[in-house]
């Protein structure tokens, strides 16, 4: 199949380049280690062809602060069986603290119920070290793990940077994750200690969380102690089934001084992420102190270009791995800034006008609220004034190019627009952006530093221009040290290694552009195998948006067992609209114009709801697991859902398909 050139949206000006971050680095490696890299694909190629000459010089250059000498640089380098940096001793958090800008804030936070605040670093200091010893009197020792259950506000983040500087293991849950859900993923872990709020609000409505958060307690019997936030209501009584202080206790009774740095193992664990959950247990994915940041340096200096004092913002909540990423903005000297609420409460225009409010360099969303954005007509750069914007990043799922247009035409054209994509194994990205480079709508712009990212076919070679399996044939230093409770490393070889050995497997269906662009056609086990020609939801989604009435999309593609293939197209329509014969043939007409007739489902069907994950993700592969025979409690977790009422329609629809009451001749 032949791609026509997509236009250029945005190219960088002579000041954009020459202030880069990456150029100052491209320089230093010129006068250090005499290397003459005339672009961003020779320092690529560089990075991933010299592995650990690569991550030594991003170690040297960030000035990374080593309490003992590393005695290699990477020991072993296939995967998954290495070591990075073995001998050093480092703290993630003392970094943290190293970098932070004089006078600057260290957070702003907004939420729906109060007012743009800023929180200054003597403050965070202050309440990071009085944290520090509450968990000292308690006994706590390295690699205790602490837990939250908390949203997306100033004490989350105080939180984790006491854990992590005393050498302790942090994960965290966001309060919409029902209790089921929390306790699947904390009691593998074993906490001691448990952060928690009685509520929260959303959408201009108050969520009472106390009979959750006593759930919780009473399934993690190693708690030795509670520290409980009364978000939604001051007066709310504390639990009383084991030790608790209020938090306001906490930073009260601290005595005065700074924080103080645990040394650990460059393989020492920071936090706990974990998987969707969506059908089985949640892995514990653990990640290093020195990996992390390590990687973190790299994405926020080279890739997203966050430079010291700037402000950088990410609409996310504790329990998606893009809320780890955005503490590592402090590392550059940034200010954070943190929102707690709903994306479209009292409207789609809030966290637009929260940019310019707080003047906001680099604000960062998914695409879905891009594309909702769009749909509903909002436009950006009349609801604030957004002159202080330099760049804008997607994750969470494909941009679409109408995305990329909407950014340009709505937001600004000389707004940077850094599609990316990574996931919470490496909790950073693949792809990403890179301001030497021009944007081309519908493609994030090239291959992360360090990351031996190809498309490979169905016989392990690479391929350009033609779609194939996101493979990543290089170790990267912020890969899991392992997951939790997998003493054998079994799970994770097999969630990564087993397709291809020695490599990682992601799990995604790309394509490599002539240009080093990235374009990303969804998750290869939801790809449509159809009639041997692989099609990527992505494709549909993008296709059946530009019809009018279409709220949402569901696209699966069912084998039969008698070789035969089932594709049905569920549609959630907008108010107001109905599936008439006119809308389903302007679908059909859309996805065989813009792509083929392989593209064109069997059937199109109305749903009430789309599923997805609470991080955002459709629920492809599990509901193809429904349709296919698997119990609804085996194919899909419902605490792992935003939304799980929408389930119920796919279970019944799966049921009478399963009988043959409809479905293909």
């Amino acid at each position: 199949m032949s791609y026509p050139v997509p236009p250029v949206l945005w190219q960088p000006d002579p000041e954009t380049t020459g202030n880069a971050m990456i150029t100052a680095f491209m320089r230093w490696l010129h006068i250090t280690r005499d290397l003459s890299l005339p672009d961003y694909q020779a320092l690529w190629s560089w990075s991933i062809t010299e592995t650990a000459a690569f991550w030594e010089a991003v170690w040297e250059y960030a000035g990374i602060k080593s309490h003992t000498p590393y005695r290699a640089v990477l020991e072993g380098d296939t995967m998954p069986e290495f070591n990075w940096f073995p001998g050093s001793t480092l703290n993630y958090s003392e970094h943290i603290f190293a970098g932070a800008v004089p006078r600057q804030p260290a957070l702003l936070f907004q939420s729906e119920t109060s007012p743009l605040t800023e929180i200054s670093w003597e403050t965070i200091r202050h309440q990071t070290r009085a944290l520090q010893q509450v968990f000292e009197r308690l006994g706590l020792e390295v690699g205790d793990r602490v837990v939250a259950y908390m949203p997306n506000i100033p004490q989350a983040t105080v939180a984790f940077l006491a854990s992590s500087a005393s050498g302790l293991v942090w994960s965290a849950c966001s309060p919409d994750f029902g209790a089921g859900s929390v306790i699947e993923r904390f009691s593998q872990i074993a906490p001691k200690v448990l952060l928690a709020v009685d509520g929260y609000t959303y959408n201009g409505k108050p969520f009472d969380k106390r009979s959750e958060v006593k759930e919780i307690i009473s399934r993690l019997p190693s708690l030795e102690l509670i520290i409980w936030i009364p978000y939604l209501d001051p007066h709310a009584p504390m639990p009383d089934r084991i030790p608790a202080m209020r938090w306001d206790e906490v930073t009260a009774t601290a005595t005065a001084g700074h924080p103080e740095f645990k040394p650990v193992p460059f393989e020492h664990p920071l936090w706990i992420l974990y998987s969707s959950g969506t059908t089985g247990q949640p892995k514990a994915i653990t990640h290093s102190h020195g990996g992390v940041l390590l990687e973190h340096y790299k994405y926020l200096w080279f890739h997203n270009d966050v430079q010291p004092g700037e402000r950088f913002f990410w609409y996310s909540t504790t329990g998606w791995m893009m809320w780890n990423f955005v503490q590592a903005s402090l590392l550059t000297g940034a200010t954070i800034v943190l929102y707690d609420g709903s994306p479209s409460y009292p409207d789609l225009g809030v966290l637009w006008r929260l940019a310019g409010a707080a003047g906001i360099q680099h604000f960062g969303t998914s695409a879905p609220y891009l594309m909702a954005c769009l749909k509903n007509d909002v436009a950006p750069a009349r609801e604030a004034d957004l002159s202080r914007l330099r760049s804008l990043s997607s994750t969470g799922s494909p941009l679409p190019p109408e995305g990329f247009r909407y950014v340009h035409e709505k937001v600004g054209a000389g707004v940077w627009l850094c599609s990316m994509s990574g996931g919470t194994d490496v909790c950073s990205a693949f792809v990403g952006g890179c301001p030497l480079m021009p944007v081309y709508e519908g493609e994030i712009q090239c291959r992360a530093l360090g990351c031996a990212l190809y498309a490979m076919d169905e016989s392990g070679q690479p391929v350009e221009d033609e779609m194939g399996e996101m493979v990543i044939t290089r170790p990267m230093p912020s890969m899991p040290v392992f997951f939790w409770n997998d003493p054998e490393g079994s799970k994770y070889r097999s969630s990564y290694f087993e397709d291809y050995p020695g490599w990682w497997r992601h799990g995604d269906y790309i394509r490599i552009t002539p240009r080093k662009g990235v374009v990303i056609y969804g998750r290869s086990d939801a790809t449509l195998n159809r009639h041997g020609i692989r099609i990527g939801t992505a494709e549909i989604y993008r296709a059946v948006d530009q019809v009018e009435g279409i709220a949402d999309s569901l696209i699966l593609n069912v084998e039969l067992p008698d070789g035969r293939h089932y594709m049905p197209l569920f549609v959630r329509l907008k108010p107001g609209f109905a599936l008439t014969d006119e809308r389903m043939n302007a679908i059909r007409h859309t996805l065989r114009s813009i792509y083929s007739p392989r593209h064109v489902p069997d059937e199109i069907l109305v749903c009430p709801d789309i599923p997805y994950t609470i991080s955002g993700k459709k629920l492809e592969a599990p509901i193809k697991k429904l349709m296919l025979g698997i119990p609804i409690h085996r194919a899909v977790s419902m605490d792992a859902l935003r939304n799980p009422e929408s389930v119920a329609f796919f279970a019944e629809f799966a049921s009478r398909f399963r009988h043959r009451e409809f479905g293909p001749d």
